[in-house]
């Protein structure tokens, strides 16, 4: 009788919920979000977290219950490694135009259904039809800009500015950082060199390969995101990276200054895809429209401090009034692909160049650099070990015989 009851009794909560949750979801979708670090509006520093606020727009608009599952990477290299190796899944990505031809060539990403993301419209056209996806179906962009080095002009003398060789100057030894990535430490070297980032002739490569060795003993540390604490408190003087966070670190440190190298440099597009392992495609291409929207669009721009393709923000004058007090130059700086600067965009390399890059930066990294004091004394211990042998040999012998 009581297990009679108690089936009537779960039938009867079944039915209740069933008839509560009469055409509606209580199911939470995660949208998985794999982006660069500190290249997103969060909510810090009285900024508008532009997550919550496409998850408010779910609940609100599209009537889902939906949760940013918002994490970051370092490098366009891990984020490939990571998705390459299948250990995890994300619904968008945000690479920079190489690894996108990189990834097209490779079928790792989805064609975009473009009627979930009206807001296309807004990108400038300037960068749209580019050779990493000529047809605009895998990609959204992002951000752009340029790459250049960061200086502290308290630490630097000015007479020493305007060229890649900064990077190699011996008066600034252990004050220099260089990028944590191949593409872009060899792009310092290539640029240099006044030879092409995507040349396929294997000497521009080895050649670039020994102009980062002899940086090597002159280097602090290869970093990333570890950048924005030592350029911003001062505990490294030089380093090349991208104007977008020269801005950010200049906003605590405004001794700080910047320039793009006489030589030429590297110029990006970081865009918005969906993987081809997505599992949630559409809602992934409702948060790239979203991220088009205005007045997210420049939270993200004013945040990041990186230039935007998006047409509505560069034509705002809010947002150019507030990048201005920023920085003085902050516009030039920002948007100077028209400045007669020159440029190069990276393009994805073939099999062998790219086996030859990899091969040519495990050997910097892992390469000895112990200094010549560190072989004298361990040749000294040694010697000393050999003589101690040799003594605690002839005393042996010597105790046998007599």
């Amino acid at each position: 009788m009581i297990k009679k009851y108690c089936l009537l009794l779960v039938i009867g909560v079944f039915l209740i919920s069933s008839l509560t949750g009469c055409g509606e979801t209580t199911e939470e979708l995660t949208l998985n979000v794999y982006n660069w670090g500190e290249y997103i509006s969060d909510g810090s520093e009285d900024s508008l977290d532009v997550n919550a606020e496409f998850e408010a727009y779910c609940e609100e608009v599209l009537g889902k219950s939906v949760s940013v599952n918002y994490t970051t990477y370092a490098s366009n290299e891990d984020m490939y490694n990571k998705l390459k190796s299948g250990s995890a899944t994300y619904d968008v990505v945000i690479p920079s135009e190489y690894m996108i031809e990189k990834m097209i060539e490779e079928d790792m990403l989805a064609p975009l259904d473009f009627s979930n993301i009206p807001n296309y419209e807004y990108i400038d056209e300037s960068f749209k039809n580019l050779f990493y996806d000529p047809e605009n179906t895998y990609s959204v962009p992002y951000t752009c800009g340029m790459v250049g080095i960061i200086y502290n002009s308290e630490m630097v003398d000015e007479a020493d500015l305007g060229s890649w060789d900064l990077l190699w100057n011996e008066n600034y030894k252990g004050q220099i950082l260089q990028f944590n990535n191949p593409r872009d430490a060899f792009g310092t070297a290539i640029y240099w060199a006044g030879d092409s980032v995507n040349s396929t002739d294997t000497r521009v490569w080895e050649a670039a390969a020994e102009k980062l060795k002899l940086q090597k003993p002159l280097i602090q540390s290869y970093v990333m995101d570890e950048i924005f604490n030592k350029m911003k408190n001062g505990s490294a003087a030089i380093a090349p990276y991208y104007a977008g966070d020269y801005m950010t670190m200049y906003d605590s440190n405004d001794l700080l200054g910047f320039y793009y190298p006489e030589e030429g440099t590297n110029v990006f597009v970081d865009a918005m895809c969906v993987p081809a392992c997505a599992k949630n495609k559409e809602l992934a291409e409702q948060y790239i429209n979203f991220m088009l929207e205005k007045e997210i669009a420049v939270a993200n721009a004013e945040y990041i401090g990186y230039a935007s393709p998006h047409t509505l923000v560069r034509e705002d004058e809010e947002y150019i009034a507030y990048m201005e007090d920023w920085h003085e130059d902050a516009m030039e700086i920002l948007y100077a692909e028209n400045s007669g600067v020159k440029t190069e965009y990276y393009e994805s390399l073939d099999a062998d160049t790219l086996s030859l890059q990899n091969g040519l930066w495990e050997s910097l990294k892992i390469e000895n650099s112990v200094e010549p004091w560190i072989y004298i004394t361990s040749s000294t211990i040694v010697g000393a070990l050999l003589l101690l042998f040799l003594y605690n040999f002839l005393l042996k012998k010597y105790r046998n015989k007599y």
